[in-house]
């Protein structure tokens, strides 16, 4: 049979395009039916597990050394039941990429943030970014792309459709190196920004976070979670650090 090395060498570059048009891809056992583990290759890629699935070790109130009885270990998942406050790991992180699956009642709001610091007489959302957790379907800021679900709250906003409701698992990632975040949710990439670029301190100015001089600064902090008054689960927290 006659080679036909162009074509070949043809499909090899579109193939090649492909590949790295693909949005970047989640733990290997995000797929898995098993909850809060690693495989050997997530450990190897340097992955580790935030949450157990079975303690509550590794977290503790915002601003304080305990963890209240608001959160507890619910059916594998890290789960908000009663009036808890925000919580946040106990280590900090600079550069990471987060994996972390979240489920919300019907019309509940909550929130992932990224390089908190615990400052005197403040609260976790005055100096931490927040990516959106919420049923968009239910609650009224759904209708807001700034505040809807995948979004970094407020400041950019999330395209339409890729939320699952209230009640049903999604995935989520945030990937943060150095000044560029990006924001994934159910595999689909929902914002992307760089802290402290021209573009960012206009929304920061124009927005209610503009007095708070710290406000996603931080070059190092805590993962947190928020308690917005309704029930909200997580689960399969994992974190791999970044260079």
């Amino acid at each position: 049979m006659k080679t036909h090395w162009p074509l070949i060498a043809l499909a090899v570059a579109i193939s090649s395009c492909k590949a790295q048009s693909q949005p970047p891809q989640p733990p290997p056992s995000s797929t898995n039916t098993v909850q809060n583990m690693l495989t050997d290759a997530e450990r190897s890629a340097g992955w580790r597990l935030l949450f157990d699935g079975k303690t509550t070790a590794g977290w503790r109130n915002y601003g304080k050394q305990s963890l209240s009885d608001g959160w507890v270990v619910q059916d594998g998942a890290l789960t908000r039941t009663g009036a808890g406050g925000d919580i946040i790991s106990n280590d900090e992180f600079k550069n990471f990429e987060l994996s972390i699956d979240w489920k919300i009642e019907p019309g509940g709001n909550s929130g992932i943030f990224y390089r908190a610091s615990e400052e005197k007489d403040d609260e976790i959302y005055w100096n931490a970014v927040e990516m959106q957790v919420l049923d968009d379907a239910k609650h009224p800021d759904g209708q807001n792309p700034l505040q809807s679900a995948g979004a970094a709250y407020d400041l950019y906003p999330a395209p339409r459709g890729h939320v699952k409701p209230g009640g049903e698992w999604n995935s989520a990632r945030l990937l943060v190196t150095g000044n560029h975040v990006e924001h994934w949710l159910n595999g689909f990439k929902m914002a992307e920004y760089e802290l402290g670029s021209p573009d960012w301190n206009s929304k920061v100015a124009a927005s209610k976070f503009k007095p708070h001089l710290k406000f996603g600064k931080n070059t190092q902090g805590h993962i947190g979670l928020q308690d917005h008054g309704n029930i909200v689960a997580y689960r399969n927290i994992k974190i791999r650090v970044l260079p």
